[in-house]
């Protein structure tokens, strides 16, 4: 199959390009950009004027919830909802039941995305075994059947030793660890960020120092060890700090932040609405504009969805009651260029931290559409405006507090290697 994509605008930091350029692909790969290779004669012509030509999305946090919580979503549902939202390849986390702790279900959960066929799929494998911070994981067979990084994800690693143990571990094998920096023991019980808003409502507090005296034991361990390290959804502005320190002094580190945690504060917790309860919460308006800076300075290199899909009863309760988490992939596109429409990023760089960043953090060869490379891409309409609802939600998750929304800027169509993952007739 030879295809030609034509009179589309392409953007494509990873190459700083930027121009109305024709697009080849043949046999999964783009093959050219602008004029055609010799002898090339497309199978199909797609007219992409007046639309974007972007690299697919890269997100770093997708809970497909299968296996174990198929109610809340599905591997073949949130793949879909990637799809529409112009998601290539997502990272899914090991919280599943059972835990993406033996290569058996790590298999599993890549089988399953390959026959729904819409993403590619790169599971996180524990660190330790069923996440219970005591016994560690055989994380080389886990990545050996696929797994991208290991992570103990938002379980706490009470244990320092066996913290350490299991950094040296994956450090010896050149493993990813992700980490989730928590001190439980400040934060349990909480479901907002501790300050004046969280204290006038009655809501018990999350304190900036539950993310940043774990971060400062991980990043201790991360320097004896030597491991390969990534945090995942920073919150706090002093965490931007420690990591930008550790950065400079030449620690092996990237970054994540989830983006509600760039577009809300814990000012819209005055509506005790349970669709922005999330872990970690939002913060205040100052974490919120270091966040923002932290990526200008390229101390946080990704933004992504950490998309947690729930049934509606989940979000039916008092706010502290109420299961944590957004479920906003299909849309993360439309909302992350509300942060340009606002002056606060422009929009290569909000589109590098979508493509070439989550890529650059995974040590993986995507996000880019130069040739060569795997023609995952996405035509993108920058004006179009819609509302999301109805037959336009393919994700199972009802918890976001967009639903209903009018958005500008709307996914046209979305190839995963060459081939049309979204829509299908």
């Amino acid at each position: 199959m030879k295809t030609c994509i034509k009179n589309g605008r392409i953007i494509d930091p990873s190459q700083e390009l930027d121009a109305e350029l024709d697009l080849y692909i043949e046999d999964e790969k783009i093959v050219a950009l602008g004029d055609a290779p010799a002898g090339f004669v497309a199978d199909e012509t797609i007219d992409a004027s007046g639309q974007w030509v972007l690299p697919g999305l890269i997100d770093l946090a997708v809970s497909l919830r299968e296996p174990g919580y198929t109610q809340k979503g599905n591997i073949a549902s949130e793949t879909l909802a990637a799809a529409s939202g112009g998601v290539t390849t997502l990272v899914c986390q090991p919280d599943t039941k059972p835990i993406v702790d033996t290569p058996a279900v790590a298999a599993l959960i890549q089988d399953k995305a390959f026959e729904s066929g819409r993403a590619n799929v790169l599971p996180i494998g524990a660190l330790t075994q069923g996440l219970e911070g005591e016994k560690l994981s055989n994380m080389v067979a886990l990545t050996e059947a696929g797994c991208v990084a290991v992570s103990n994800h938002r379980h706490p690693m009470v244990n320092t030793k066996v913290l350490s143990r299991a950094l040296e571990y994956a450090s010896t094998h050149d493993l990813l660890v992700i980490f989730h920096p928590d001190e439980t023991s400040l934060s349990d019980g909480g479901c907002a960020h501790e300050g004046v808003v969280s204290t006038m409502h009655g809501l018990s507090g999350i304190p900036e120092t539950a993310e940043t005296i774990a971060l400062a034991r991980d990043l201790m361990l991360i320097e004896k060890t030597k491991v390969k390290a990534h945090f995942a959804r920073l919150s706090s502005a002093k965490a931007v700090e420690m990591v930008a320190d550790a950065k400079a002094s030449g620690l092996d580190v990237t970054a994540d932040v989830a983006l509600h945690n760039l577009l809300l504060t814990e000012n819209v917790l005055s509506e005790f609405d349970g669709h922005y309860h999330v872990l970690p919460p939002l913060r205040s308006e100052d974490d919120r504009l270091t966040l923002i800076e932290g990526i200008k300075a390229g101390v946080i290199s990704a933004i992504c969805s950490d998309h947690q899909p729930h049934e509606k009863m989940a979000k039916i309760a008092p706010f502290s009651a109420t299961e944590p988490g957004m479920a906003n992939l299909e849309i993360l596109l439309p909302l992350a260029m509300t942060l340009m429409d606002e002056g606060d990023l422009d929009f290569n760089l909000l589109l590098t931290c979508l493509t070439q960043g989550p890529a650059s953090c995974l040590g993986i060869e995507a996000g880019s559409l130069s040739v060569g490379s795997y023609a995952d891409l996405v035509l993108f309409d920058s004006t179009q405006r819609w509302e999301w609802s109805g037959s336009n939600r393919k994700t199972k998750g009802q918890n976001s507090p967009w639903i209903g929304e009018n958005l500008i800027g709307k996914v046209v169509s979305t190839y995963l290697s060459g081939q049309k993952v979204f829509p299908i007739n």
